[in-house]
């Protein structure tokens, strides 16, 4: 026979599970609408301004050279054949079962690729969102810039094509290095296919990119450049570069143009939670989960 203050104790616990769990559904149902609206009510010129200042975030100020330290390297900026910049909401809640607790949370957001011509010069951006569900222990929610860096014409063809690219399976990725010196030149002799770079609450982290799709955002290409132009044709420079794209070129420009000459040579990886791992004992890890683990990051109709 239970006590009775074992009983209330029962009692107020199941209260508490229900009334949680009443609450997270609501929040969830909410959340959902609100990466729904965030991933569908985007224009090409808001996403142009908004990848503008994340690149400013992650690229180094040529008014303030030793900014070149915590940025993504002069010398893979100029190496290459594409960026995808864009901005994720993670939002997650926590809700109580009968004997355990459960956590979910979802991923959407939005943002820009663009390719390297020929002449050297930036190819018109091409509209891209993202969605995606993860688990985990996760409350509130989150906002986190990504910078992925395309380091060769696999990459790039793969945002141009449609089909699904796999990290760690179609193309890999790796974490990029931030700094400057003899070991990022080290981290650019055999580079992954893409460098992924990611910033949480202003500073680097090597987050995973495990469950996040890039979606080609077709209904907003057509809107903004006024007829169905494939991504394929925008990034491979059959659309002039729009003028409301300008601040983004600008940025990219003054980067490439940065003075290094009296900037110590330092360079490392962002770890999970912000930490520096050295170039030399690193070499590079895989950002799509456990090695060799593969992460969807990129869905397209084929055009």
């Amino acid at each position: 026979m239970q006590s009775p203050l074992l009983n209330r104790f029962k009692q107020a616990a199941e209260k508490a599970g229900i009334q949680a769990t009443a609450f997270m559904k609501e929040s969830g149902s909410r959340v959902a609408a609100e990466s729904r609206g965030l991933a569908q009510s985007f224009s090409l010129p808001g996403e142009a301004e908004k990848c503008a200042k994340i690149l400013e975030s992650f690229l180094a100020d040529p008014s303030h050279p030793e900014s070149a330290l915590n940025s993504i390297p002069k010398a893979v900026l100029q190496r290459a054949r594409g960026l995808a910049v864009f901005q994720v909401l993670k939002a997650g809640f926590v809700f109580s079962g009968t004997a355990r607790f459960h956590a979910a949370g979802g991923k959407a957001g939005s943002g820009l690729v663009i390719a390297r011509l020929p002449t050297g010069e930036w190819s018109a951006p091409s509209c891209i969102g993202t969605a995606g569900v993860g688990w985990g222990l996760q409350i509130g929610a989150d906002l986190t810039d990504f910078v992925i860096v395309l380091n060769n014409d696999e990459a790039v063809r793969a945002f141009s094509m449609g089909g699904n690219v796999t990290v760690g399976g179609n193309v890999s990725a790796t974490a990029g290095p931030i700094g400057t010196g003899a070991g990022v030149q080290t981290s650019l002799a055999q580079p992954a296919p893409m460098f992924s770079y990611s910033k949480s609450k202003g500073l680097f982290a090597g987050l995973s990119l495990d469950g996040t799709i890039l979606i080609e955002r077709k209904d907003a290409n057509r809107d903004f450049y006024g007829s169905p132009i494939p991504a394929r044709d925008i990034l491979e420079g059959r659309v002039p570069p729009p003028e409301v794209a300008s601040r983004m070129y600008e940025v990219i420009e003054a980067a490439e143009g940065l003075d290094e000459s009296g900037v110590p040579g330092e360079a490392y990886y962002p770890g999970e939670h912000a930490e520096h791992i050295p170039v030399s004992a690193a070499g590079g890890y895989n950002v799509g989960g456990a090695p060799g683990g593969n992460s969807t990051v990129f869905d397209a109709d084929r055009q």
